[in-house]
């Protein structure tokens, strides 16, 4: 019975044809029409218009001028401006450096054999599914002169360690680097064990019995397989890094005499405090071009060369 009933069902198969997985046919895209038009809108027209801004001295109301370049001199001609860039690039590059460095040793470290792994990468990545603006806030009741840093010091007998620690320029910048770096571990952490996870034990256990030392086999075997993972962290720590707003603004509001100003938040104090939309815009525009230039410096430098 059940030979004639499969006999049955191959004849019915074979005279309606193979079955074909339900799809939506080409003449049926205007229905994402809506979703694509919200995107050109949202993203490419505002952008296009924020770009335009760039080169008129609109302040955010009113009538404008158009103004050429003057925006993009006054921004190179401007000490303060050439400050808050050059504040940028070292935020940026000290936090792509550091995140990806500790992102990767605890990664390494908690990949496999250690039993508390699982609790310990809950707990570096806790701190990532915090807000910036609150983390911040929380490092600067550390950081304060009676906080519980300086007071730890004192309990331990290091009275002349004490600092002003967001009150002094030469510290200022630093301790705003070291927030971002905390809360960011984590998040890097988790892409490098997505691409440890890819590496076979048995090839490192061969290469083991062979003679390779365990720098050998990280620099030769765990390197090249987890480059992809590599490429990810790098760039997204990059883009992050440059365009730093929130830290900044929580810990030091850009002091202490603007020495840890970014060109977000001159962004943000031009456009929005100041109300000179126009130069605010070509302060985007720059950053806008500095992270497109340096994602895609960074995407040749770590591509795949296997």
């Amino acid at each position: 019975m059940a030979i004639v009933q499969e006999q049955a069902a191959a004849e019915l198969g074979s005279r309606h044809g193979p079955s074909r997985p339900f799809t939506l046919g080409y003449g049926r895209w205007w229905w994402a029409l809506p979703a694509v038009a919200l995107v050109v809108f949202m993203v490419y027209v505002t952008t296009a218009a924020g770009a335009f801004y760039a080169f008129t001295d609109w302040t955010g109301i009113g009538s404008w001028n158009f103004v050429g370049l003057n925006n993009f001199k006054k921004i190179f001609q401007n000490p303060e401006m050439i400050r808050s860039l050059v504040n940028t690039l070292v935020l940026a590059f000290g936090f792509l450096l550091f995140t990806n460095i500790f992102g990767l040793l605890f990664a390494l470290a908690l990949n496999r054999g250690l039993k508390s792994r699982y609790v310990l990468r809950m707990l570096l990545f806790m701190p990532v599914v915090i807000a910036p603006i609150a983390v911040s806030y929380v490092w600067k009741f550390i950081f304060a002169y009676k906080g519980p840093l300086n007071q730890t010091l004192a309990a331990l007998g290091l009275e002349s360690w004490q600092r002003d620690w967001l009150a002094e320029p030469k510290l200022a910048l630093l301790t705003v680097l070291i927030v971002m770096v905390w809360q960011n571990i984590g998040f890097v952490m988790v892409i490098y064990l997505a691409g440890l996870a890819t590496v076979p034990v048995d090839l490192e256990e061969a290469a083991a019995l062979d003679g390779a030392g365990t720098f050998d086999r990280f620099r030769r075997i765990t390197i090249p397989m987890i480059q992809p993972s590599i490429a990810i962290a790098t760039t997204l720590m990059l883009i992050q890094g440059l365009r730093i707003f929130d830290q900044v603004l929580a810990l030091t509001g850009g002091g202490p005499a603007g020495a840890t100003e970014t060109l977000a938040t001159q962004v943000y104090k031009h456009s929005f405090v100041f109300g000179n939309f126009g130069f605010g815009a070509s302060l985007a525009l720059v950053l806008s071009l500095l992270i497109l230039v340096f994602t895609l410096i960074q995407q040749w430098a770590t591509r795949d060369r296997l």
